[in-house]
């Protein structure tokens, strides 16, 4: 290959690269959905396909069953409720484009499945007849984002002022046996608030376990001896709720 061609073939590679960041510029950021884009009544068939790993959720927890959309909520087991948790992730498509650009702010923007940058496991609940009922984000310690594991409880903070901070029913609990505040801090707290149809749970969640030290036996450090969580879940108001298991 001579030197012309080569030069040619730099130029095209260049472009290609560089026209996702002339399209950046030209708007304000890319639209990449979020949890905020999906609403209670929502019908599974119409929400748009634009997420990833759809799979049966484990309340708020890891994915099971695997799904090609929200369309087949039906291959999960319903919960006490009787609806049907579908986890999801965010298309990643935008974080792999930054990181490949090397643009921080992107990539800070793009990563994971998060809300206000906080990683987060994120499912919907649906009824028999495929509405939305319900939605699910819990804190998510297997992602690696900008808030680090000890900040999860803080996301609370955000969710409770984004729902506005008035009108809220609020409940110190007790420590169960062996937990302990983590430093000088114990939180573990469960809110509630119905408004405009909607009942909304918060818990928040800073403490050490049982058998948890910051310093073990043999005199190590041991920093990730903690309990740090947000749970939050939004209910259509008509969804009737047991009694919670508070833990």
């Amino acid at each position: 290959m001579n030197a012309r061609v080569r030069l040619a073939l730099c130029f095209v590679q260049l472009a290609v690269w560089l026209s996702p960041l002339e399209a950046l510029q030209a708007q304000e950021q890319p639209k990449r959905f979020n949890v905020w884009d999906i609403h209670i009544g929502d019908a599974a068939s119409d929400i748009p396909n634009e997420f990833a790993a759809y799979a049966c959720g484990t309340n708020g927890g890891p994915p099971s069953i695997p799904l090609a959309s929200f369309a087949e909520f039906k291959k999960c087991k319903p919960e006490a409720t009787g609806l049907r948790e579908v986890y999801f992730e965010y298309d990643d498509e935008l974080e792999y484009w930054a990181r490949a650009l090397d643009l921080k702010a992107e990539i800070r923007m793009y990563a994971g499945t998060t809300v206000y940058e906080f990683p987060i496991v994120a499912s919907v609940l649906f009824d028999d007849a495929g509405r939305a009922r319900g939605e699910r984000m819990v804190t998510d310690p297997r992602q690696h984002t900008s808030h680090p594991r000890i900040e999860f409880w803080t996301l609370a903070n955000f969710l409770r002022q984004r729902f506005d901070e008035d009108g809220w029913t609020c409940k110190d609990l007790q420590p169960d046996e062996g937990e302990s505040p983590a430093g000088t801090l114990f939180i573990k707290n469960r809110c509630e608030k119905t408004a405009n149809g909607l009942h909304l749970i918060l818990e928040q969640r800073y403490f050490q376990k049982k058998g948890q030290h910051f310093v073990d036996a043999s005199g190590e450090l041991q920093r990730e001896a903690y309990e740090s969580r947000t749970r939050f879940e939004i209910y259509d108001a008509a969804v009737p709720l047991p009694n919670p298991s508070v833990n």
